[in-house]
């Protein structure tokens, strides 16, 4: 595949450097109340992640992951803690369009083509005054859909459409990616696919990327470090360095470094906590 001419992202991924904290999570806690009852979701949430990092958030069904996801995009105000993204308040940085998002369902209008659902990322961000990523055919060729420009959602696989949404998530060049379950609609087969597929788009795009999901395996392919949380009210029990060599391919899966780091996070998971009263003020 051609190297891609894109346009802002490597500029400034030489500017910042690589330590520097695209995100900042200090102390988060999150609580849904309504007029008779309060639910806390997450609690006492700490982390950060570099430029250029990929993150994975793993936990129980309902332990507030993509609570989290939603408080770092700025769609959730945040109950008490502190939130920056790229050195701003999650609102600011979503008005800025430093903010792409990724949700299980793709979302495509059914009455445009591939080329023109990608081509909408920038049409719905004139006001982010900033230059997209790279050209919309190189775009289409970096998911790998070049050859698909002029078909519609109907025509595509789940996993097709699922490289139409990161595509049109992309084209803006948003500093930080955000994935909430973007496989789980997706069969076995395509799912363990997908996610070499997306390990190729980001080491071409280069994004610090935070990922939700609740499958061990596609979360130590694709990180660096997957952050494990508690269930509910979700805490950060342990942050896993997934030290593997990059690239990474599939029989990477069965070697021993990867099954081990697999053992610890289901430890992780199956550890019991002792019963906490949960906050009803």
């Amino acid at each position: 595949m051609a190297a891609l001419s894109f346009q802002a992202s490597q500029a400034t991924a030489a500017q910042t450097g690589a330590s520097q904290s695209r995100i900042i999570i200090e102390s988060v806690t999150k609580i849904f109340r309504d007029r008779t009852t309060s639910v806390e979701a997450v609690r006492d949430a700490s982390f950060r992640v570099s430029d250029g990092e990929f993150v994975s958030i793993i936990g129980p069904s309902g332990c507030g992951k993509s609570t989290l996801l939603r408080i770092i995009g700025g769609l959730t105000p945040v109950t008490r803690g502190r939130v920056e993204v790229a050195g701003r308040s999650p609102v600011e940085a979503q008005h800025r369009k430093d903010i792409g998002f990724v949700f299980q369902q793709p979302a495509l209008l059914a009455w445009r083509t591939v080329l023109a659902n990608v081509e909408l990322g920038l049409r719905l961000n004139p006001g982010a005054h900033r230059e997209p990523l790279c050209s919309i055919p190189d775009m289409l060729r970096l998911v790998g859909l070049e050859d698909f420009a002029k078909a519609y959602p109907y025509q595509l696989s789940g996993g097709m459409q699922q490289r139409v949404a990161i595509a049109r998530a992309l084209i803006f060049d948003p500093s930080l990616l955000l994935m909430d379950e973007p496989f789980g609609a997706l069969d076995e087969i395509t799912r363990d696919a997908m996610r070499y597929e997306l390990l190729r788009i980001w080491s071409q795009a280069r994004k610090t990327v935070l990922f939700v999901t609740h499958s061990i395996p596609e979360a130590i392919v694709l990180s660096d470090r997957v952050i494990v949380m508690s269930s509910r009210p979700g805490q950060i029990r342990d942050v896993v360095d997934i030290d593997l060599p990059r690239p990474r391919e599939q029989d990477l899966e069965t070697s021993p470094q990867f099954l081990a780091c697999s053992e610890r996070i289901k430890k992780l998971l199956r550890t019991r906590e002792p019963e906490r009263m949960s906050s009803t003020t």
